[in-house]
Order: C-alpha cells, then structure tokens, then sequence
C-alpha cells in the first residue's frame, strides 16, 4: 500500500528549518506535507505533480525563530495550503486591555504532540489519518488546547480537518482562529476565477475600495501591487456549509482548490488578494472574526469566547476540482446564490451591521 498511500514522519535538518518535524503525506495523485512542529499547518501540496499552495520566501521556519511583536508573524509565515491564526488572538496587532497583540497570534508556531499517525484499512477505505494537540499557555492564564485531526481516504481528492479547541483553565478568554488557505501559480494564473456563495463583500481600506468590483478576477503578476482584502458574507446550502474556490480552466482540462466550511462555526470569511511579483497569492480564509484586531472586535461587541472547560470544534474541507468537477461547482454556487451578483458594502461599520 505504502507504494500509492501512506504516511511518513521525518526531520527537516537545515537552515531556519532544523529540527522541525514533518509528516508526508501520499493520497495516490494528492500528495502534502503537514508541519507537525509549526501548528500541524499544511504546507505544500501537489495533485498529479502540480504544486496548488503559495510557499513564501521564509519556507518553513523553526518555532524556535518566532517574533510576537509588531508584524514580525511575517518573518516566518510559510504560506502553505493552511495556516492556522489564533488562538486568543489574531489579526492585525493591537492593544488590547493593556496586552499588546502582534499578528496573527502564536499557535501557528506552536510545535505539536503526535498523537496519531497511521494509515489503515477501514472497511473498503484506505484511510490516513494524522492527529496532535497544540497548545497556548502560560502562567496566571490562558490554557487552552487545540486538538487536530488530518485525515483523508484513498481515491478522494480533499482532505478534511477537524479541530476541538477546549479551555482547559478556569477562566474565560477571548477566542479568534482564522484557516489562512493561500493558492498559488500554476492553479493562481492569469484567466484563472475566484468562485464563492458570497452575497455581499465590503473593501478593509482605501486599496480594496480601489477596482472592488473586480474582486473575483486574477491578472499576471504586476509590479508594485499591494495587496487587497475583502470580507465577504456568505450563503450557505440546506447543511449551512458555505463554499469558496480557485479554479484554472486552462490548467490539466480544468484544475481548482475549494474549500468547504461550516458558517455556523466560522462566520466570517476573508479574501486575501496579493497579484504582485514575486508575492502572487490568493487566500481564502474562513473564521470566526476579522482581521482588523482583537480591540476591535471587542469595540464592535463581536468579539468570541470560550469559557472554563469548553470545547468548540471547526471543521475545513479542502479538496481539488478537476475537469467537469468545476462546472458542478459552480452549479452548486449558483443554486446556494441565486446566481445574484454579489453587493458592495460601503464600509466595514456598515458590513459589521448588516452582516449575519
């Protein structure tokens, strides 16, 4: 089995990447890297040989090199097909009851505890499943701990994760966590479509409001682009999962990467739009709040938690479209939304207000 499906445990041993322990995985054509020492993140990913995910300039970076300040998040951010922000907070840096709040939050540079890896025969289903908890902790408060669970089966192209957050302290605390799902070239190419249940979307600033319209076209790579970020309300179907994806016609007869989410879970999705040289990625994002800053969301009265011993759990779907799997795709967009084009919201006041 191990010749088309599998699972292997290994070392990275060089560079900013020493020490950091990674799991491989093989799903005959769906081949990914899991970071089990940078918060079990996803990192690259292949389908039938074709790289789908954005990999920065960083790489995978030691947890060991972590900055909390400021945006020093981006000193060691490796792109990849997921990474996870949060836990108690995430976003963009702020100060928040007297704690000044880098980006993004630390459990992204969080090494795990294995607990689980194998690939096994369940029935008629080949599965490989892989399994660690993360924690954020320290003295006086927050403990909390974020169980995750990769798994995928033979001759499916997706792969699910399941994540049970639990407060293991004995107090409340703030609780932000954003999928920070980034694709990249050749699926990311000029021609290529953002598809998405979006019903209405609203710019973060000035640089979004510039060309919003276009919010869901891709371009080449252009000189000097700054990035652009939406927010997006999302429909959802009968089950109230929402959906989200890139697609490139022209790629292998019609290649994409969607992601399948639970609104209920995570109300909030966010588009990142960075068509610049040398940064050419579009991410999809759902989450449980924006990324204006935990004193924000706590000012908009937005902000969520999680209480002594409570457990919430988050679960992403995310998987490839191939050949006519696209225009099903978007079939299934048109029936969630009515084949309505999304409206613009004049501004992130107004989208808090209107926002389901």
């Amino acid at each position: 089995m191990e010749q088309i499906a599998g699972i292997k445990i290994l070392e990275l041993s060089n560079g900013f990447e020493r020490n950091v322990r990674v799991a491989i995985v093989k799903n005959s054509e769906l081949c990914f890297l899991t970071a089990i020492d940078r918060g079990m993140d996803i990192v690259n990913a292949e389908y039938r040989d074709v790289p789908l995910s954005w990999i920065s300039p960083t790489g995978i970076v030691a947890p060991s090199f972590y900055e909390p300040e400021g945006l020093g998040w981006l000193r060691g951010f490796p792109g990849g097909l997921m990474t996870t922000c949060g836990l108690t907070y995430m976003g963009a840096p702020a100060f928040d009851q007297e704690e000044s709040l880098g980006l993004h939050g630390r459990i992204s540079y969080s090494p795990a505890n294995l607990l689980h890896a194998d690939a096994y025969w369940d029935g008629e289903n080949y599965k490989i499943i892989l399994e660690g908890e993360i924690r954020e902790s320290k003295v006086f408060e927050p403990n909390i701990v974020l169980r995750r669970r990769i798994s995928t089966t033979l001759g499916e192209k997706r792969i699910a994760v399941r994540d049970v957050v639990t407060n293991r302290g004995w107090k409340t605390q703030p609780l932000m966590i954003l999928y920070h799902i980034n694709i990249g070239f050749p699926v990311l190419d000029k021609g290529a479509r953002f598809l998405s249940t979006t019903s209405c979307f609203t710019p973060r600033d000035q640089e979004a409001k510039e060309g919003a319209e276009d919010f869901a076209s891709i371009h080449e790579p252009r000189s000097g682009y700054r990035e652009k970020v939406y927010f997006h309300e999302m429909l959802v179907d009968n089950e109230g999962n929402a959906y989200a994806a890139i697609v490139n016609d022209r790629l292998l007869g019609g290649l994409g990467v969607y992601v399948k989410y639970s609104k209920r879970e995570l109300p909030r999705f966010i588009q990142w739009k960075m068509l610049g040289e040398g940064t050419y990625v579009m991410g999809m994002e759902p989450a449980n709040s924006l990324v204006m800053g935990r004193d924000k969301e706590r000012a908009w009265g937005t902000l969520q938690y999680i209480g002594p011993q409570e457990t919430k759990e988050f679960h992403i779907e995310i998987g490839i479209l191939a050949g006519y799997e696209i225009v099903e795709f978007e079939e299934k967009i048109r029936r969630i939304t009515g084949s309505k084009k999304p409206e613009i919201v004049g501004s992130v006041e107004e989208f808090i207000k209107t926002s389901k």
